[in-house]
C-alpha cells in the first residue's frame, strides 16, 4: 500500500494537528489508547473522533463507564455540538442483582461477577450496534474490578480480539488514577496517546501530547502543544523546519531610508533574518517598523506580532511617529496580533505565523520583542530551539524576518537575556553615546551572511519624521564596550531641524 493509500484508509480524528503528527489518523481496525490525568482533554479527544467518524458516514459508539450519557452531552453541547445523529452512547451501569445482597455468593468475589458482567454488556452492545468507532471511557474501572495484572491483560485482549471481528476502530480512555506504572494496554495497544497538563507558577495551564507508541507507522515524535477551547481540542505540531522547502527569487529589500540601506550594504534579503540588539528606549520597535512600512509601500503585506507593548500605546507612539499603523491594519495590508505571553504556548505562536505566512504571503514579520517571547516558556530552556525551527521556517519560505531584543542596563556591559545572534543573519546594533554635553543615539551593523556592509557608525535621531539617520561618524571609542564615546569634534553630527 503506499502512502496515498495509507492515509485514505486512516480513521480522521477531526482534530488537524493531531492527524498531522499521527501521518494521517488512526489506522483502521486497530485499537488506540488516550491516556491522560483527569481534565487534560481525552473525552474530548473521543468526542471529536466519532463525530468526525459521524460525518462521514460511519456508526459509532460510545461506551461509558465513568459519565453519565447526560454529563457527556452537557460536555458536548459545551462545544457546540449535537451527539445526536450517527452516535449512539451507552451507559454502562452496575447490575443491580450484584448491588443485592442478598443475591452475592460467598464462593465468589463480587468483583468476579462484577467484571465478567461488565464484559458481557460491552460485547452485547457492539454486537447490536456494529460500529465502525468505539469509545470505551474509561480503562480505570475495569483495571479496579479485574483486582490484578494477569486478570487486567486477559480482558484486555479479549476485548481487542472481540473488536477485531468487526474491523472497528476503538479509542480505549484511561484517566492514570489506578496502577500508573502498569503499562499492560501499552503492550496491547497499536498506539498510544498521552495528553498532559502543565501548571506554570503564573499563567494559564500549559497542555501537550506526545505519540508513545505508532505501530508500523512513523508519526512525528515529541512534545506538541494543546489547548482547549469552545470547539474542541486544538493540537499544534511541532514545527520541524526541515520539512518546509521552497523555490523563492532572493531579493534585496529596501528599508525606505537611504543611509539605512547604505549602511545595510544595500538593505536586507528576503528569505533571512534580521535582529535588531539594543538597551531601551534607543528605537528598536521603530528600526523594525520601517521595513514594514517599505514593504507595504510596494504593495506588499506585512505582520508585526507585539508582545510588549500595548496596541494603542504603539499605535499613538507611531502615529507621534509618522507612521499609522491603523490605517494600514484598517486598509488589509498590515496583520498585527498583540501575544500574551501568559496566555500563548510557544507551539501555538508558531503556529500563528505560519498560519499568516502560509495563507495571506507575508514576506515581512516582526516579532516585537523576543523578551517576550521568551516570559512564553518561563520553565524551559528551549526558546533557541524554537526560535531556530521557526527562523529557518520563515527563511524558507521567503520571508524577512525581523526580531528586537532589549538588553539589561542602558550603558556599559549590556547583556541580552537570550543570544540568537548567532541564529540571526543580520545583527543591527543600537547604542546610546555622548557628544558635547548630550546623549545620542548610534547604529552599526555587526553581522550580515548575505552580503557585505558598512564597518561604519551612523547617529540616528527619532522625532516627529520618523527616523533619521546621519553620515558615518569618525572619532568614536568604546563602542565594542558598549560605552560609544564621540571624540569628534562634532562637525559630523546630525544637527536639530525646525518643523
Amino acid at each position: 500500500m503506499n502512502s496515498v493509500e495509507s492515509i485514505a484508509a486512516k480513521a480522521k480524528s477531526g482534530i488537524w494537528g493531531l492527524d498531522n503528527i499521527l501521518s494521517g489518523g488512526f489506522s483502521r481496525g486497530h485499537v488506540f489508547l488516550v491516556e491522560g490525568a483527569p481534565g487534560t482533554g481525552k473525552t474530548t479527544v473521543a468526542l471529536q473522533f466519532l463525530l468526525e467518524g459521524a460525518r462521514a458516514g460511519e456508526k459509532c459508539l460510545y461506551i461509558t463507564l465513568s459519565e453519565t450519557e447526560r454529563e457527556l452531552r452537557d460536555g458536548a453541547a459545551s462545544h457546540g455540538w449535537s451527539l445526536d445523529n450517527g452516535i449512539e452512547i451507552f451507559e454502562l451501569l452496575p447490575p443491580e442483582s450484584l448491588l443485592d445482597s442478598d443475591q452475592q455468593q460467598s464462593l465468589l468475589y463480587s468483583s468476579d461477577l462484577e467484571l465478567g458482567e461488565t464484559t458481557k454488556q460491552i460485547f452485547e452492545a457492539v454486537d447490536r450496534s456494529r460500529p465502525d468507532r468505539v469509545v470505551l471511557d474509561s480503562l480505570s474501572e475495569i483495571r479496579l474490578l479485574a483486582q490484578s495484572s494477569l486478570r487486567y491483560r486477559r480482558q484486555i485482549l479479549a476485548i481487542k480480539h472481540y473488536f477485531a471481528k468487526f474491523n472497528t476502530t476503538v479509542m480505549l480512555l484511561d484517566d492514570l488514577t489506578a496502577d500508573v506504572a502498569d503499562k499492560t494496554v501499552h503492550s496491547v495497544a497499536h498506539g498510544v496517546l498521552r495528553l498532559e497538563e502543565l501548571a506554570p507558577a503564573y499563567g494559564a495551564e500549559r497542555r501537550r501530547a506526545r505519540v508513545i507508541k505508532y505501530r508500523g507507522v512513523k508519526f512525528r515524535g515529541g512534545y506538541h502543544d494543546v489547548t482547549i477551547t469552545t470547539g474542541g481540542l486544538n493540537v499544534f505540531p511541532r514545527l520541524v523546519a526541515s520539512e518546509y522547502r521552497s523555490n523563492f527569487q532572493r531579493n534585496t529589500m529596501s528599508s525606505g531610508i537611504a543611509e539605512l540601506d547604505r549602511l545595510l550594504g544595500g538593505g536586507i534579503e528576503t528569505g533571512s533574518s534580521t535582529l535588531i540588539l539594543g538597551p531601551a528606549g534607543t528605537g528598536k520597535s521603530l528600526a523594525a517598523i520601517v521595513f514594514v512600512v517599505a514593504a507595504i509601500s510596494r504593495g506588499e503585506k506585512a505582520a508585526l506580532f507585539v508582545f510588549d507593548e500595548e496596541l494603542g500605546l504603539l499605535f499613538s507612539r507611531m502615529k507621534g511617529l509618522g507612521i499609522d499603523l491603523e490605517a494600514m491594519q484598517r486598509g488589509g495590508d498590515l496583520f498585527i496580533e498583540q501575544v500574551d505571553a501568559a496566555e500563548l504556548s510557544p507551539g501555538e505562536f508558531a503556529h500563528l505565523v505560519r498560519k499568516r505566512v502560509d495563507e495571506d504571503r507575508i514576506k515581512t514579520v516582526v516579532i516585537d520583542s523576543l523578551n517576550g517571547y521568551q516570559a512564553a516558556m518561563p520553565e524551559e530552556n528551549s526558546l533557541v530551539l524554537h526560535m531556530h525551527e521557526l527562523l529557518q521556517y520563515l527563511n524558507r519560505r521567503g520571508a524577512a524576518t525581523f526580531m528586537t531584543v532589549a538588553q539589561h542596563g542602558l550603558v556599559g556591559d549590556m547583556k541580552a537575556p537570550v543570544d540568537v545572534t548567532y541564529l540571526a543573519d543580520t545583527v543591527v546594533l543600537l547604542r546610546y553615546f555622548e557628544a558635547l554635553g548630550t546623549v545620542r543615539r548610534a547604529m552599526s551593523i555587526i553581522k550580515k551572511r548575505t552580503g557585505m556592509h558598512e564597518s561604519t557608525i551612523r547617529e540616528y535621531r527619532i522625532d516627529n519624521r520618523g527616523l533619521t539617520i546621519g553620515e558615518p561618524l569618525d572619532g568614536f571609542q568604546g563602542i565594542l564596550r558598549g560605552v560609544p564615546v564621540y571624540v569628534g569634534e562634532g562637525q559630523p553630527l546630525l544637527q536639530e531641524q525646525t518643523a
